[in-house]
């Protein structure tokens, strides 16, 4: 059963999720409804064409910072100089290029203008942040995610030069105060990086059990 949410800020127990993890639909994209999803496990993902549906799914892909592998390659070019990296410089940036960058095996993008206005506000009030990357004044790669009690859920990253988007992630799991990246979806590349699937019931005990900002 899938539940369609209303004005009232409130989701459903996570057990009752179907089993791809959709959990309900509809609501809004409020800086509240999305804190409090967050803060329970629960984040939205959509397109233009369907309702605003929220995703609780029964495991995660997640990156716990003891575990980051970084190849003594990438390591030579983090030291090269080649790049520059700075935080919560370009929020804005960095969404519509994510939104905009093409991909593989993707048609379009599930970073709608709905979402973009909506991370953007949760960007001015203290909860969703960016890394960039730049080559010299030039934006080349980075990301952006949400931050709730020591864990940082990555939404998306961009790539215009090789390995701008892993120099992000590097950066943010060795330069911030965070207890575990939640990926959200399994790639090879971030596997290789480290990042492994955990329960709902760890990754939650993560979530809750951290109380912190950056």
């Amino acid at each position: 059963m899938i539940f369609e949410l209303d004005h009232n800020l409130i989701f459903p127990p996570l057990h009752l999720a179907e089993e791809d993890g959709l959990l309900a639909i509809g609501g809004d994209l409020s800086t509240a409804r999305l804190i409090l999803a967050y803060s329970n496990g629960v984040f939205p993902w959509f397109s233009d064409d369907t309702p605003i549906l929220w995703y609780a799914p029964r495991e995660r892909f997640v990156l716990f910072p003891e575990k980051l592998k970084v190849s003594k390659s990438m390591r030579q070019i983090l030291r090269s100089g080649k790049f520059s990296i700075t935080f919560d410089k370009a929020f804005t940036e960095v969404i519509k290029a994510c939104a905009l960058i093409e991909r593989k095996d993707q048609d379009g993008t599930w970073i709608t203008q709905d979402m973009q206005q909506a991370y953007t506000k949760l960007y001015e009030a203290g909860f969703a942040h960016s890394i960039e990357v730049w080559q010299g004044q030039v934006l080349v790669g980075g990301l952006y995610g949400v931050y709730i009690n020591g864990v940082f859920c990555g939404e998306s990253m961009f790539s215009k030069v090789s390995n701008a988007s892993k120099i992000a992630l590097i950066w943010l799991i060795e330069n911030l105060e965070i207890k575990m990246v939640d990926c959200q979806i399994h790639s090879e590349h971030l596997a290789s990086m480290g990042a492994e699937m955990v329960s709902m019931a760890t990754y939650l005990g993560i979530l809750k059990n951290t109380k912190s900002s950056l």
